[in-house]
């Protein structure tokens, strides 16, 4: 039986079939409405960055045919073949959109789907209508996307313009042709060369010829009586950037380089550091378990100066759930949980969620209370149960997902936004001669799970050294292999700090090389 989805709604395809050779079809009409149906297969930015595959009416096939356009049958508007294992490792995501050609708004549309059909077994369907839609002219129906693995999400989300708005949405280009220039029809693959993966046949509508075993009857045609309905010509004929050339957005850094908001375009270089180097020598480039370094993130795209307020909005559209914990801007993060493995998160956290949640303050007895009040290190949480989704940020700070695999981490309270409840925590004091309470305190995070921490503006990660001195109120988190001890300033006034309202005092860092120290450019 096919799995239902409903608007938002994600899986990885593994859950799904344990095939990669997928049939995608896509069923919707309305009274005088002709539709254009395509697939753009995007880069990890989101971007068309090789015309190749968009996948329409005058473009059947990508090169190496891993995505085919089939055309109508089996009672789909619209036909996919796509096959995950030939895709390059460029094409992140394949989204497939659905376009008015002519006058007539989404608002008009009959009960519709998206299906996806693996072995002759259909194992996905969303379906939708026009109910959900106002005056648009276009349709993000859905999405096969690579987050480590294959995954599918139903979109349906509305956009306002044609196929040429969309098109440029996604960084391509359109450009009218020649008057006298016919437009191309469609290719449609040969039945007796269709694969066998058959959609099983609809309800008052004949299955495709290729879904069936081969008979010893001559080639088959249509079903007697019936006439498969012939893929819409657009009005306009359009024409792209030649095969083999690459898109590249206007004012965007140059491929595989990554300027932070705010940075020039092009390789960005801290200030005094060596250029292209973005850590100093000996740093590590990420956390344990974390995928990339700090300031980590995806540039946003150029938006159209004739967009509308829906294709504004587009590119600030929740991103693809990753695993439990997903970063979804530099100062949001989004975690999904399931009944049986809540986290804690910081009190007031919370800007949105979906789903069965529940929210309960988390007390720490009356030993953690007298710990946080000695220690500074006390934190005011929040449980968070149920199965659904969550939202958290804190003042804008931005956030970063550390994920420990059996390690161990230490931070400061201040600088905790939200952990998994499985991991174990424990307040550690940082031993000072002559200092106020006779040390320095801080947070220790054990076993397996992610710490999200925060900071106020982008931050530095060194490397541990003979000598590392670091403020102690703008310190964020270190290695637990590096040791700390407390200092009082000899060579500095007080004057050399960010404020003079605390006493001059700052932590020494030693360590064997690999170990590291987080510096946020803010005293809390």
């Amino acid at each position: 039986m096919a799995r239902e989805f409903q608007r938002g709604h994600k899986a990885k395809i593994s859950d799904l079939t344990a095939g990669t050779d997928l049939y995608v079809g896509v069923q919707i009409s309305g009274p005088g409405l002709t539709f254009d149906i395509s697939c753009f297969g995007l880069d990890a930015d989101e971007r068309l960055s090789d015309d190749r595959y968009f996948i329409f009416f005058n473009q059947p096939k990508s090169p190496e045919d891993s995505i085919q356009l089939l055309g109508a049958q089996s009672g789909d508007t619209e036909s996919f073949r796509v096959t995950l294992d030939q895709i390059p490792s460029q094409i992140q995501k394949l989204a497939f959109t659905a376009t008015i050609d002519g006058a007539g708004q989404m608002s008009q549309i009959a009960p519709g789907y998206l299906r996806i059909v693996a072995g002759g077994e259909e194992v996905a369907r969303y379906s939708f209508d026009g109910s959900e839609f106002s005056t648009e002219r276009a349709v993000m129906v859905g999405d096969l996307y690579l987050k480590d693995v294959w995954r599918f999400a139903a979109v349906g989300q509305g956009f306002d313009g044609g196929l040429d708005a969309l098109l440029k949405n996604f960084g391509g280009e359109v450009a009218e042709e020649e008057p006298e220039a016919a437009p191309q029809q469609p290719a449609v693959p040969a039945q007796s060369q269709a694969p066998a993966f058959a959609p099983p046949p609809q309800a008052a509508a004949p299955a495709p010829s290729f879904g069936a075993p081969p008979a010893p009857a001559p080639a088959a045609g249509p079903v007697a009586g019936t006439t498969p309905p012939a893929p819409a010509a657009p009005t306009s004929p359009q024409t792209f950037t030649p095969p083999g050339q690459t898109f590249t957005p206007p004012g965007a850094p140059p491929a595989g380089q990554f300027a932070p908001p705010g940075a020039p375009a092009g390789q960005f270089t801290p200030p005094g550091a060596v250029a292209g180097q973005f850590a100093p020598p000996g740093a590590p480039g990420a956390f344990p378990g974390q995928a990339q370094p700090f300031g980590g993130g995806t540039q946003l795209a150029p938006v159209p100066p004739e967009a509308n307020v829906r294709v504004v909005l587009t590119k600030y559209a929740e991103a693809p759930v990753g695993d439990r914990w997903t970063e979804q801007n530099t100062n949001l993060v989004r975690a999904t949980l399931t009944k049986d493995a809540p986290i804690l998160a910081k009190q007031g956290s919370m800007v949105a969620y979906q789903g069965d949640i529940d929210f309960a303050h988390k007390g720490s007895g009356l030993l953690g209370k007298l710990t946080g009040a000695l220690t500074g290190q006390g934190m005011s949480l929040m449980r968070c149960t149920g199965n659904g989704e969550v939202f958290l940020a804190d003042e804008a700070s931005r956030v970063f997902v550390i994920r420990l695999q059996g390690e161990q981490l230490y931070t400061s309270a201040q600088g905790v936004l939200a952990f998994d409840e499985s991991l174990e925590t424990e307040v550690r004091r940082i031993e000072g001669a002559g200092l106020p309470g006779g040390g320095f305190f801080s947070m220790l995070f054990s076993g397996t799970g992610a710490v999200v921490v925060k900071t106020r503006g982008v931050p530095v990660v060194l490397p541990v050294g003979a000598a590392t001195y670091v403020d102690g109120n703008a310190v964020i988190a270190w290695s637990a292999g590096a040791q700390a001890v407390t200092t009082t300033s000899l060579r500095l006034r007080r004057s050399g700090y960010a404020r003079q309202t605390t006493e001059a005092v700052n932590l020494q860092f030693r360590g064997a090389p690999g170990n590291f120290v987080v510096v946020q450019p803010f005293e809390v």
